[in-house]
């Protein structure tokens, strides 16, 4: 077909280690009977159908992995309720039509960026979940303004980002990287002279203060270990409420200028957005102390790379250490850092660790099942753009959202079933998609079996009415009725009950 991916069925694999390479698409759950045998291309898309209690035959939703192949973690959590395929793509240019046209929920590393216009390719998605603690390659604003909920995982690898960067500052403050490097170069240090010459910049750590820029998990984290290392600890975070030094026992200051003037070594634990982009530039930089430390374990554009690179040559940082770059993966032999010689830096790898990996995926892989057994967002634990995603459905849902249609959930009963075309679609309501799909016809027959079974129970409820109690009367000036008894006056001379509101649909 002219102008759309061609999927290669010598890549089409089945299990944990399939491939789609390009814009080819991996299916590794759902709807494949057997891990030993290729799938149809009929069955591609992995659209096998299970019976639901009480219910009708539902097609498994689609939910892609867009910028990897291994779902092997992924699978066992997802593979009873949803087909599970993988991308492998940079960018939506690579992701094949059958997930742009049937996915309703991504998961994402970070080396894929969404923009607005990647989002609207997307035909059925409602849910993204970020391997990971940053989204700020995802246009969350647009994502909620398109139906879409954005969720990260911001509970792993504190831990490792924590320790990571207590190992960077003890690195830059005792040159351990830079002596380590002559060694294996072969150096000879023959005497007290050659060492001192080599280990020139050696800073003593007790004494001096560190300051964070961020004090959230892993801001934290730091703060508590370099503690035990003899730092005096400072802090800037102006969202924290006042009292948060008094527990953790530090030091707090209210302006960025106060802390860079005051820290021997500035670490960055900060997310990156509009307002702080290029937080450390050449005019911050200018305000920190001579000869002082940067370590950057947060995100890449927090660092102005090329002032960062002038500081670096004159002096003015004595050294830095980088896990995060402006452009990854970084390249060592180009950019404004080529040539800086006092700088280490590593891939973007100090949240890693086996058991943070896996703990990551596994996170990121309950958070999807959450949104296809459950409703969008109640059910979502780290839901980052719920406030906007809440606003775009303007009350019109009388329930939260879930993937399958249903109130209830994948697995629920009691919730009439609606067509995935309509369920999952970027739509105000379920409401309006049965009008949509419905026409000027006859009303939908899940709308109708809805509309009866409303009906039954608002009859139900109205024939359960107690009735009202007496009419009450107080001479002028008495004490005033019990609440129970302060009844509307026109109610107590009609003697009739408060209205019934109708039973909400589902």
């Amino acid at each position: 077909m002219s102008g759309s991916p061609v999927i290669d069925k010598r890549k089409l694999m089945t299990g944990s280690s399939a491939g789609g390479v390009g814009s080819g698409v991996g299916v590794v759950g759902g709807g494949v009977a057997s891990s030993n045998k290729r799938p149809r291309m009929d069955t591609l898309g992995g659209r096998g159908t299970g019976p639901i209690a009480n219910g009708p035959m539902h097609p498994r939703p689609l939910v892609a992995l867009l910028d990897g192949r291994d779902c092997s973690i992924e699978m066992p959590i997802l593979k009873d309720v949803a087909t599970v395929a993988f991308c492998d793509a940079q960018s939506t240019s690579e992701i094949h039509e059958k997930v742009l046209n049937e996915a309703v929920g991504a998961l994402m590393w970070h080396t894929i960026t969404l923009h607005r216009e990647d989002l609207e390719k997307f035909k059925a998605l409602r849910v993204i979940v970020r391997i990971g603690s940053g989204v700020d390659n995802i246009d969350v604003k647009a994502a909620g303004e398109l139906g879409i909920a954005v969720c990260n995982v911001p509970g792993y690898g504190v831990e490792e980002v924590a320790d990571s960067t207590m190992c960077m500052v003890l690195s830059l403050y005792r040159r351990t990287l830079w002596l380590a490097n002559m060694v294996r170069d072969g150096k000879k240090f023959t005497g007290p002279e050659q060492v001192r010459d080599a280990a020139q910049g050696c800073a003593r750590i007790r004494g001096d203060t560190l300051g964070i820029v961020g004090l959230g998990r892993i801001g934290s984290a730091v703060a508590l270990r370099a503690k035990a290392f003899g730092f005096n600890v400072i802090f800037y975070d102006p969202y924290l409420p006042d009292g948060i030094e008094k527990s953790l026992g530090l030091t707090r200051v209210y302006t960025l200028q106060d802390l860079l003037y005051q820290s021997d070594c500035v670490s960055l634990h900060c997310t990156l957005n509009e307002h702080n982009h290029h937080l450390i530039n050449d005019y911050t930089i200018k305000q920190m102390r001579p000869g002082a430390f940067l370590v950057n374990t947060a995100r890449g554009g927090l660092v102005d790379e090329s002032a960062l690179a002038a500081a670096l040559k004159d002096g003015r940082i004595r050294a830095a250490a980088l896990d995060v770059h402006e452009n990854e993966p970084f390249n060592a032999f180009a950019g404004p850092l080529k040539d800086a010689s006092n700088l280490m830096c590593t891939p973007h790898s100090a949240f890693y660790s086996d058991a943070a990996m896996t703990e990551l995926r596994e996170m990121a892989a309950s958070e999807v099942r959450r949104a296809i057994v459950g409703r969008i967002p109640d059910s979502l634990r780290n839901c980052v753009n719920k406030d906007c995603f809440m606003s775009h459905l303007g009350g019109g849902l009388g329930v939260a959202d879930s993937l399958n249609g249903g109130g209830a959930g994948l697995m629920g009963v009691g919730a009439p079933f609606l067509p995935p075309s309509l369920s999952m679609a970027h739509t105000a309501s379920h409401q309006e998609a049965l009008a949509a799909a419905s026409g000027a016809g006859a009303p939908h027959p899940a709308a109708a079996v809805a509309a009866a079974a409303a009906a039954a129970a608002a009859a139900v409820a109205h024939a359960q009415q107690p009735p009202p109690p007496p009419p009450v009367s107080l001479p002028i000036g008495g004490p005033p009725a019990p609440p129970h008894l302060q009844h509307n006056a026109r109610e107590l001379a009609n003697h009739t009950p408060p209205k019934q509101e109708p039973a909400e649909v589902r």
